[in-house]
């Protein structure tokens, strides 16, 4: 009985694998959300005018921004790769490219709005929109992988929401929403699924 037990768990954990991105870290969301908290601290100074990139605000943005992807998503994928290795498994699979259409289309759509509203002379209804379209892109992503995913994607939706009422505190739901909630998630996602994979493997 015992032996047909851990058949029928084997099997579900295979089709499990097979069928979700089971590769992503907590400690993926933690180092994203101290990025996210640096570059609001550095924005502050920015808006403040104690800082500058390059002497114009929307270039120091557009910088700051990219420096912020550029080391979350670094961060991200190195601790996403040690733990598929970790795991025995491997990164790069049909439902890793599955996620990345999943979310790469809301938050494509969401770059190319936020670009118009730019345009547009409406940058304090930027950091309102890139929160909603980025919990849009983890709700899409969500059914393949951690159900979890879909939570932080609500309440990213949400907090956009409350900074399009409050429109003059778009840098501090910005640095809550890509900052805090990241680590908290990411705190979770390492307590709830990477200790527990440490102690199986």
């Amino acid at each position: 009985m015992d032996t047909n037990l851990d058949d029928i768990r084997h099997i579900r954990s295979m089709m499990e694998r097979s069928s979700k991105f089971l590769s992503l870290s907590g400690m993926s969301g933690v180092s994203a959300g101290l990025f996210a908290l640096i570059g609001a601290g550095i924005g502050y100074f920015i808006l403040s005018k104690q800082f500058t990139f390059s002497g114009s605000l929307l270039y120091d943005f557009v910088i700051l921004a990219s420096l912020v992807i550029i080391c979350a998503g670094g961060s991200g994928l190195f601790f996403c790769m040690r733990k598929a290795k970790r795991n025995g498994s491997k990164l790069w699979l049909p439902v890793t490219i599955q996620i990345l259409k999943d979310f790469s289309i809301p938050m494509c759509v969401g770059g190319l709005f936020c670009i118009i509203l730019i345009f547009q002379n409406a940058t304090r209804m930027v950091a309102p929109s890139m929160l909603i379209f980025y919990g849009l892109a983890l709700i899409a992503a969500g059914s393949r992988t951690y159900r979890d995913i879909r939570v932080l994607g609500t309440c990213e939706i949400i907090l956009g929401l409350l900074a399009g009422i409050f429109v003059y505190n778009g840098l501090l739901f910005w640095a809550i929403g890509f900052g805090v909630l990241h680590i908290v998630y990411g705190i979770l996602i390492y307590y709830k699924y990477d200790m527990k994979s440490a102690k199986n493997g």
